[in-house]
């Protein structure tokens, strides 16, 4: 790579990390949230669904609880002591006004400054395909950011107290095909985001032989995206912000 990727700026003390699925933080953003949260900023998750629909051999109803377990535990190993869920259906989640509102009450009850969400786009980092609840999830996340801040979409939402948001400046996606910022979790960050995958034992047991280590795995991607930043270990993000930064540039 010619030129290195910039840092994610880091003069903020909120964030939000929105997911699709129980494990979807765990595979790279755990690692930068460990980050953060060691400096004393505030995490808090909000997963769609509670992955009921994630281990073949085990019927939804047994699933659900103990993905949910799972996921709190995982959090824990970050610094992450809030963790939400909004049940959605696993493995069918749409794209629906109803999904943006849920997103935005979250987004207007904790008022992070940055959210961080999984890539939307049907093509992952290494040509990989997306799942469907991940790029609804995703690109859901990205509209809610914004529409947090008007209070004429769902004003039903200030009748319950819950005053426009506007702060969000950055949405943060990871596993982009084209990432445009990296967070530095060399060391002891990328140690604790392996110990919050490794809390999914359960659930990477039931995926077979296409359940990666979480150790191997979790290095290996951190030491390709490192070099884009110039550093050990990254993870990679594609950055979208909401606003300028400082003076408008036609000022």
């Amino acid at each position: 790579m010619d030129e290195l990727l910039p840092a994610l700026p880091e003069d903020w003390e909120r964030c939000l990390a929105v997911a699709a699925h129980p494990d979807d933080i765990e595979y790279g953003a755990a690692s930068a949230i460990a980050r953060w949260t060691a400096q004393g900023k505030h995490v808090t998750y909000l997963l769609a669904t509670r992955g009921e629909a994630g281990i073949d051999a085990m019927h939804p109803d047994q699933v659900a609880p103990l993905r949910e377990e799972e996921q709190r535990a995982a959090a824990r190993a970050v610094g992450v002591d809030v963790v939400e869920f909004l049940d959605h259906r696993d493995g069918v989640v749409e794209y629906s006004p109803d999904l943006r509102r849920d997103i935005v009450r979250a987004i207007r009850r904790h008022r992070p400054e940055v959210i961080v969400s999984g890539d939307f786009g049907v093509r992952m980092v290494g040509g990989m395909a997306n799942q469907a609840d991940h790029r609804v999830v995703g690109l859901a996340t990205l509209d809610a950011a914004r529409d947090a801040g008007n209070r004429w979409i769902f004003p039903e939402l200030v009748d319950e107290g819950l005053s426009p948001w506007g702060g969000v400046r950055y949405v943060c996606f990871a596993g982009a095909e084209r990432p445009t910022h990296g967070v530095d979790v060399t060391g002891e960050p990328l140690q604790r985001g392996i110990a919050s995958l490794a809390a999914h034992a359960e659930y990477t047991k039931g995926l077979g032989v296409a359940g990666p280590e979480p150790g191997p795995f979790l290095t290996w991607a951190a030491r390709r995206g490192g070099p884009a930043l110039g550093v050990e270990a990254a993870v990679l993000f594609d950055v979208y912000s909401l606003g300028f930064e400082g003076p408008p540039p036609w000022l």
